[in-house]
């Protein structure tokens, strides 16, 4: 499946296409982890999940909250009716996915240069980074309401297997990060890590974190140190966000993320020794030199 050089940007009305590997060079961006999907993180392994229980929290909570604020104004069946529609699909699709088993993470291992993607019924593929493709989509509509933005990072993966039937030839996952930029820091993390090393990417944050990083922890931290900002922010991210919520559900899935336990897996994640790791091609050599000529050439632009 061909895709457009990376660094390439495809702009249209209200759509945009930022096609970012293969191969993968810098995006210019730093590495920021917005949706928690790093969930383990050693020196030989990257692992990558697409589950996040907690942002469908975040989205739904808000509207709850509406639907409780609109029925206080002006109390009203309708409104409670709309709100049970409008809102309870999606949590009884959180229920549902709260009963299923968290999917598997893509290993990215540097040392080897290699990605393993977790497939059905026991099977993985074992992918050269370098084949990797990735793009960040945004897609905006206009309305009554104003503009509106969506877009996703998108992660595909070619089976290696030339005989492999037509329905298992291509594997991709999207994160619901908003495209543009954003896209491109969360595949930094991603991109950082096989070509720089796990120092240049934020640690895990999946798993039950200690108490002063949890919600109500830090809450309480900022009370005692007479910080009202972070008092009100805190009370805000709770009461209207619903991120106790989020959190709380995350740990209940996340605590002890699933890991790859194939035996040959297993042996894959091992260290090797320096001198066995694999090289860069030289084509992505030369391809990320001129990107990083490219980003000082922007850089010392700004600055003059």
């Amino acid at each position: 499946m061909s895709t457009p050089p990376a660094g390439t940007t495809k702009k249209r009305l209200f759509s945009r296409n930022d096609y970012l590997a293969p191969l993968p060079i810098p995006t210019g961006e730093k590495p920021c982890d917005v949706l928690n999907t790093i969930w383990r993180k050693n020196e030989v392994f990257l692992d990558i999940g697409n589950y996040s229980i907690g942002s469908a929290v975040m989205v739904i909570w808000p509207m709850v909250m509406l639907f409780a604020l609109l029925n206080y104004i002006t109390p009203d069946p309708l409104i409670w009716g709309g709100g049970l529609i409008i809102v309870g699909i999606p949590i009884l699709f959180v229920i549902q996915g709260l009963f299923r088993d968290v999917p598997l993470p893509v290993r990215f291992n540097r040392q080897r240069r290699e990605v393993c993607v977790p497939r059905e019924n026991g099977e993985y593929w074992i992918v050269p980074w370098e084949s990797v493709t990735a793009a960040a989509t945004q897609q905006s509509s206009v309305s009554q309401a104003g503009k509106a933005t969506m877009g996703l990072l998108i992660i595909g993966f070619e089976n290696p297997d030339p005989q492999a039937k037509e329905d298992n030839k291509h594997f991709s996952f999207g994160f619901n990060c908003g495209g543009g930029t954003t896209a491109m820091a969360l595949w930094e993390c991603t991109r950082s890590y096989m070509e720089i090393g796990p120092n240049a990417v934020p640690d895990s944050r999946v798993g039950i974190a200690p108490y002063e990083k949890t919600q109500i922890g830090s809450l309480i931290i900022d009370l005692r140190k007479g910080d009202l900002i972070g008092v009100v922010w805190g009370i805000f991210c709770i009461t209207i966000l619903g991120t106790y919520f989020a959190e709380k559900l995350q740990n209940f899935k996340l605590s002890y993320p699933p890991d790859l336990l194939y035996p040959d897996i297993i042996e894959w994640s091992k260290p090797l020794q320096p001198e066995q790791w694999a090289k860069r091609s030289p084509e992505l050599e030369e391809a990320i030199a001129k990107r990083e000529a490219e980003l000082a050439a922007q850089t010392a632009q700004e600055l003059a």
